[in-house]
């Protein structure tokens, strides 16, 4: 079928009180994997390739992303793509036209009035563009090999006050909100303030994202998404059980070397996964 918007699945999760899942996609296997997990599941689902991906295939979005494009048409479900974490405005420029109808532009690195200004003009172009464009407030963290902010320092948590200037003046989509997630997270341990997202769900009327979300555990998500989420992004939870079925049937199986043999287990890993969160997440109407 045809590529699915990103802020119509967003919305019609809005409209459920649900939440569409994202999956950020490395190798054409992790692409495989989400779709045939979210047609398992009978749910629309988001493909996202972010910035740091780009980087790792030389730099080059379009073979990726046109992949993404070729599988995602064919899929059974909707599915839409997502240019994930931008913070080349050279890359910004080249999602219209290599598939994406929605981009995550992150500024969050940088003080408060130079992520607002970046951010404005981001959306300005994004729109002009038809874009969908979510942006960051406060710091999730843990993005990089970077350890995550203590959660007392400053801009480590999205404040409500600020998130509701800030959504005002540029115009942004989507927010993504600091709550306690870690980028990165290999354990699902993290804890969520989910009094700070009701009031940040309170004060704003843009859908809310929650990153990191690898790292929490099925009933912080069930919460999360009852107080106010709709898009849950997850990467690094495909990545864990990837590896971990390919370093399983390595260890059994020594004198493989045909490809094929592990990452198709690696795929078949993914799948249940994506499956399963999907199952956590809650069905999204497609």
């Amino acid at each position: 079928m045809p590529l699915a918007s990103t802020g119509e699945l967003v919305a019609r999760a809005v409209e459920a009180r649900s939440a569409v899942a994202a999956f950020n996609v490395i190798t054409l296997e992790h692409i495989e994997a989400v779709i045939a997990g979210a047609e398992s599941a009978g749910t629309p689902v988001v493909l996202q390739v972010s910035e740091n991906a780009v980087k790792f295939r030389y730099g080059r979005l379009l073979p990726l992303a046109r992949a993404a494009v070729a599988a995602a048409e064919r899929a059974a479900v909707p599915v839409a793509l997502h240019l994930d974490h931008v913070q080349s405005d050279d890359l910004l420029r080249q999602a219209p036209g290599a598939g994406f109808s929605s981009v995550m532009y992150d500024a969050a690195r940088l003080r408060y009035t130079d992520n607002l200004s970046a951010t404005l003009a981001a959306a300005d172009w994004a729109h002009a563009q038809g874009l969908w464009i979510e942006a960051e407030l406060g710091q999730v963290g843990g993005k990089d090999g970077r350890p995550p902010l203590d959660a007392h320092a400053p801009g480590a948590r999205t404040d409500p006050d600020q998130a509701r200037d800030f959504v005002a003046r540029t115009g942004v989509d989507a927010l993504a909100v600091a709550v306690g997630s870690v980028h990165a997270m290999t354990t699902r341990t993290a804890g969520l303030d989910h009094g700070l997202l009701t009031r940040l769900s309170a004060a704003l009327a843009v859908p809310l994202v929650l990153h990191g979300s690898s790292g929490v555990p099925d009933g912080g998500l069930v919460e999360a998404v009852a107080g106010g989420i709709a898009k849950v992004n997850v990467g690094t939870a495909l990545n864990v059980a990837m590896t971990g079925a390919i370093r399983e049937f390595l260890a059994a199986h020594p004198e493989a070397v045909d490809s094929r043999k592990y990452l198709s287990v690696g795929r078949e890993a993914m799948t249940e996964e994506v499956c399963r969160i999907i199952g956590v997440l809650g069905h999204t109407p497609g």
